[in-house]
């Protein structure tokens, strides 16, 4: 059972139109459990691009992504201009035991 403050954000979250969602949702008669990693992309065009790139790599390694949320965002400047865009992104995906 949720804790008093853990209803109450849930009950601003409703209040702000926000519908609530469960993380992971029962398949069959198991349940499914995920893990998250953070990973970084960067782009010379946007932050938008940069987070794209980073889902995009990691797909290649991770399978079965579910979310990727962004976390930070940040520029690397060079000489006063802006060379490159980065996002960090924490990304979900089915965990699997080998």
């Amino acid at each position: 059972m949720p804790s008093e403050a853990a209803r109450a954000d849930l009950e601003i979250g409703k209040k702000a139109g926000e519908k609530e969602e469960n993380m992971a949702k029962k398949r069959g008669s198991g349940e499914a459990v995920y893990r998250v990693v953070d990973v970084v992309g960067t782009s010379p065009v946007s932050w938008e691009d940069a987070a794209k790139r980073a889902v995009s790599t990691a797909s290649g390694t991770l399978r079965d992504l579910r979310i990727a949320e962004v976390l930070q965002m940040d520029m690397k400047v060079d000489k006063g201009k802006v060379v490159a865009f980065r996002t960090r992104v924490a990304l979900s995906f089915k965990y699997t035991p080998e």
